[in-house]
């Protein structure tokens, strides 16, 4: 087990000190799977599409739980006990304590040239954890594409414009944050055309799509895609 204490440990720098790994290794990530310390989720996740495996500390029980192995633990690590690890896990302590776990594994994630992660474990438990992740994933929104997931469905910050495949009869969700102005879907039941969506005013949530394709744009501002992971009939 090798043990990277950062320089400095600023939380916005990903460079560790130890073995680098190779340009080319780096180059060739595509897909990363980190899991932190919210809810595990009850599926069995499919380790073979994900170039890489993390998780924070205080999720590795978890992974163990649901059968995964992480390769590399990231945090603090005043939630693990590294006597018991074993020796080829990779842990990076980050004790900086101005930023949250999930915020320095995804500068690890993205400093090692991964281009999106999945991340499972943001949702339920404490519902503040809930809502800083939403936080931090915003943060990283043009560094990196990041999907949750839990049990209901797969979530994300939208990148204009957004296109979503194999969507009929599934629920689609679309939560501002806190403004998306001129909203125009395609696709979607309750069709919307220049809508502005905002919290304390509209929002558009319980939808659900008559295509397999929906597209949805918008001007400015941020927004929540919700997408049930499950079809269902709505006839």
């Amino acid at each position: 087990m090798k043990i990277y204490t950062k320089k400095g440990d600023t939380g916005e720098t990903s460079l560790y000190d130890g073995e680098k790994i190779s340009k080319a290794l780096k180059n060739s990530m595509k897909k990363a799977l980190l899991i932190i310390n919210g809810k595990p989720p009850k599926e069995k996740i499919d380790i073979s599409k994900f170039n890489g495996i993390f998780c924070t500390d205080g999720a590795y029980a978890k992974a163990l739980e649901i059968g995964i192995q992480p390769e590399v633990i990231v945090g603090d690590l005043d939630s693990i006990c590294l006597e018991n690890l074993d020796s080829t896990i990779e842990v990076l302590r980050r004790s900086n304590q101005k930023f949250t776990d999930f915020h320095k594994s995804l500068v690890e994630i993205e400093k090692r040239g991964f281009q999106s992660v999945d991340v499972y474990g943001a949702t339920g438990l404490e519902h503040d954890h809930f809502l800083g992740n939403l936080s931090t994933a915003l943060k990283f929104k043009d560094k990196i594409r990041i999907s949750f997931h839990d049990d209901f469905s797969v979530f994300f910050f939208a990148k204009n414009p957004v296109i979503l495949h194999n969507t009929k009869n599934r629920i689609i969700s679309l939560y501002p944050f806190p403004l998306a102005k001129n909203v125009v879907s395609e696709g979607l039941f309750y069709p919307l055309n220049k809508v502005d969506l905002q919290l304390n005013e509209f929002i558009s949530t319980r939808n659900h799509s008559l295509e397999e394709e929906v597209k949805i744009q918008y001007d400015e501002g941020e927004m929540l895609v919700f997408v049930s992971k499950y079809h269902r009939d709505f006839s």
